[in-house]
């Protein structure tokens, strides 16, 4: 029987782009759950009913354009999904959060989140005490950073933030492994919170950047998710 992967939209523009064809190469099925709908965009906060997260073998909290510790979001689907994490870290199920993904995992398992003094877009060398983190260039597009939940351990880091922790059967980024070329237009071209023109970000660059780095980038990705699934979430991947 073929294991099952729950990717969960916390934005209708982030998708799980490499990450899904990673989790299919290591014989996943993929289901997709929406917090924030396309016809939500405006007005996010609303109650969402999450599948239930034993009945898979590992869940991905993607990005979001929002914050975390926003109240009216706490109050109803960020709460919700932060009670689908904390079940799903009790029942030994892997957890994978990508950037706003990650930092749901350490609010909701006691660390905090806040505004970073040095937001990051782009591609940026991250150090890794891991062999299932690489050290190097990896995509971020973040302003805001986690701090690490009691008895989690940091894995990667930069100037900028911790990059990287590990607790239990989880592994929370602070960065976008999941980036590819596609990804990457789709979010310039829903520039809703106009942070390229704030972070004055080089559109040209970062395209040509992230074209060369399309290659080793999915290596670097498949060395983290069959790092992940062999080393975090316990029993996720078969031999």
């Amino acid at each position: 029987m073929a294991r099952k992967v729950l990717f969960i939209y916390n934005d209708p523009d982030a998708s799980e782009a490499l990450l899904g064809d990673v989790f299919v190469e290591n014989g996943f099925d993929i289901d997709t759950c929406e917090a924030v709908p396309a016809d939500r965009v405006d007005n996010p906060a609303a109650d969402v009913e999450f599948p239930d997260p034993t009945g898979y073998d590992v869940i991905v909290p993607l990005g979001s354009r929002w914050s975390v510790y926003d109240d009216a979001l706490r109050g109803t689907w960020v709460g919700d999904e932060m009670q689908l994490i904390r079940k799903a870290a009790d029942a030994g199920v892997g957890v994978l959060g990508v950037c706003f993904g990650g930092q749901l995992i350490a609010q909701a398992l006691g660390g905090t989140v806040g505004r970073s003094p040095a937001p990051e877009l782009g591609w940026y060398h991250i150090d890794s005490d891991s062999d299932f983190v690489p050290s190097g260039p990896w995509f971020e597009w973040h302003s805001d950073r986690f701090t690490l939940p009691p008895g989690a351990t940091e894995v990667a880091r930069n100037a900028q933030a911790s990059q990287a922790f590990v607790i239990g059967p989880i592994l929370a980024l602070q960065f976008h492994p999941e980036l590819d070329s596609p990804l990457l237009e789709c979010w310039l071209a829903d520039q809703t919170n106009h942070d390229v023109s704030r972070f004055g970000v080089d559109i040209d660059e970062l395209r040509i950047r992230t074209a060369l780095e399309g290659d080793a980038a999915a290596a670097r990705v498949r060395t983290l998710v069959t790092g992940f699934l062999d080393q975090v979430a316990h029993g996720s991947r078969q031999s």
